[in-house]
């Protein structure tokens, strides 16, 4: 009998993300709850004065959560010369490989943009534009 997917939610998204942030090195963590304004969950890294936004989306539709997260995030990008923040999408697993394949690797390292993928297990990978750009070869 086939294994059914499992539809990975928001809140699984953005839980599994805060436990792997705080794993690698970020803390001060702000999150908003569903159907807030800003980005789903702001980070602080521990050593330096870098800050990392995240928009996250769940859920089936996996095209449409790429291309909403991505617009989300870059409506929130500010221009905040004192420090360069990071930026995130996380997504589901089969989300975050249709940004693997669609999003320009030149565009994320100009923005600083990196996809996390939550698989059904909470597992997080971090995918900077230097594995976009192996992928887009």
């Amino acid at each position: 009998m086939a294994k059914e997917n499992k539809e990975i939610t928001e809140n699984f998204v953005k839980d599994s993300i805060i436990k792997w942030l705080s794993s690698n090195g970020w803390g001060y963590f702000k999150y908003d709850k569903l159907h807030t304004h800003g980005v789903d969950i702001r980070a602080r890294n521990i050593k330096y004065s870098r800050f990392y936004y995240i928009e996250t989306k769940g859920g089936r539709y996996d095209e449409v959560a790429f291309v909403y997260s991505l617009g989300q995030i870059v409506t929130r990008m500010k221009d905040d010369k004192s420090t360069r923040n990071y930026y995130g999408l996380g997504l589901p697993i089969k989300s975050a490989k249709i940004a693997l394949r669609r999003l320009p690797w030149q565009v994320a390292k100009k923005l600083n943009l990196t996809v996390l993928s939550v698989d059904e297990n909470g597992e997080v990978i971090q995918y900077s534009w230097k594995d976009l750009q192996k992928t887009n070869k």
